[in-house]
């Protein structure tokens, strides 16, 4: 007993000489503590004792703490000062904060132009979830000052709009592309072009999987084309908001490889054209995603609202039509959308479930009484993403060695 360390030494503000880093970093932790707890006078004490620090990240972090400490004792004048101290020091983790506090600063007392300026360079440095509050917030400042144009771009970025020529725009000009050209060409080239790209299943049974993909490039009229251009055009625009661009990208080609892999299992004759497979996996993209993640996005509310009853509808429909709708294909990719939609959720518009996950009372240092930025943005680990496409692909693989079996025994 006689062998066991001596207790801490309590910290003391007062105390003066230089500062090793474990000391400097306790007070600092001291300080946020005595913040928490609404000891605000104490806490200024600590926080004030490490400034000077000769590593610029724990002396912004100290001038951090003590302007909200000066903020929370209604010293407003003194809390702008230390922030703007902060933004004298080289960048640090505590520069973005600094920049939201003063822009907020701004704010109260109605310069709102450099409000704007503030919050531009905190957009600059926000991680990820962040990014949509800032826009919201520069979107109404923009208002505000008259700049019309510029508030709607803000509003379109916080609600996850993206850019006005998405990626699904680009996928349905490309494939009414291809497919017109299929309708119009001489006939020579239209049928090459059809055996090129088409689902030949005794050909993909040989090894061409590529036609997995190409079945989306064509279509067997306009008719055809218009009705899958159109749903791709209403799910494909939710699922690249509620997702961006790379993981729809992603999705649709794993719902396009897993429907056209139920065809080639499961759906009658030889060949088989269309977008469906993949459109109906974005169908189960939305509907997972809504039902589990309840996504906060009221302009798609309506339309994915709908959604069941319209898969049900197509569903109904492709038994009714005695094998000239290829259903194996709608399920395969519905259940590959349904999938990666429960597994995967939206990471571009808040969610109803992050939002129940937050505590209510959680706070960012050195925001003066906002609760943590961001809420009901969620941050989705690379891996999940990873290990829900694998498992699509895992069974993609599995109906290819299947489908391969029963074609050539």
């Amino acid at each position: 007993m006689d062998d066991a360390p001596p207790p801490p030494a309590p910290l003391d503000p007062s105390a003066t000489g230089r500062l090793t880093r474990d000391a400097a970093l306790a007070m600092l932790q001291r300080g946020s503590e005595l913040l928490a707890s609404g000891d605000f006078a104490d806490a200024r004490l600590h926080f004030y004792r490490v400034i000077g620090f000769d590593d610029p990240v724990i002396t912004a972090a100290a001038l951090l703490g003590l302007g909200e400490a000066h903020y929370r004792l209604d010293d407003e004048a003194q809390a702008v000062s230390s922030w703007n101290a902060v933004l004298e020091l080289p960048e640090t983790p505590s520069t973005y904060a600094a920049w939201r506090n003063i822009a907020a600063a701004r704010v109260r007392e109605g310069d709102l132009n450099g409000a704007i300026t503030a919050y531009r360079e905190a957009d600059r440095r926000a991680p990820s979830e962040d990014k949509a509050e800032i826009a919201g917030r520069l979107g109404w400042l923009n208002k505000e000052t008259g700049n019309t144009r510029a508030s709607q771009r803000y509003f379109a970025r916080s609600r996850g709009d993206g850019p006005r020529f998405t990626l699904t725009l680009l996928i349905i000009a490309v494939t009414s592309i291809v497919s017109l050209t299929a309708f119009f060409t001489e006939p020579a080239t239209s049928q090459a072009i059809y055996e090129l790209l088409q689902l030949d299943k005794n050909a993909v049974a040989h090894g061409e999987y590529w036609r997995l993909w190409s079945i989306t490039l064509l279509h067997l009229d306009f008719l055809h084309l218009g009705f899958n251009m159109y749903a791709l055009y209403l799910a494909g625009t939710i699922v690249e908001r509620w997702y961006g661009s790379l993981r729809f990208l992603a999705f649709y080609l794993a719902c396009a490889a897993a429907g056209s892999t139920a065809s080639f299992v499961f759906g009658e004759g030889n060949l088989a054209i269309g977008a469906s497979g993949a459109v109906f996996g974005l169908f189960g993209v939305l509907l997972a995603a809504g039902r589990l993640h309840h996504p906060v996005d009221r302009q798609s509310r309506g339309i994915v609202s709908q959604l069941m009853f319209l898969v049900i509808v197509n569903i109904v429909l492709g038994f009714a039509s005695g094998g000239s709708i290829d259903n194996a294909a709608h399920l395969g990719g519905l259940a590959a959308g349904l999938w990666l939609g429960a597994l995967v959720p939206p990471t571009r518009v808040p969610t109803m479930s992050a939002m129940w996950q937050r505590p209510a009372d959680s706070r960012v240092p050195g925001r003066p009484g906002a609760a943590r930025v961001g809420a009901g943005i969620t941050t989705v680990p690379g891996y999940v993403l990873l290990l829900a496409l694998a498992m699509v692909a895992v069974v993609v693989v599995a109906g290819i060695a299947v489908g391969t079996s029963q074609r050539l025994g």
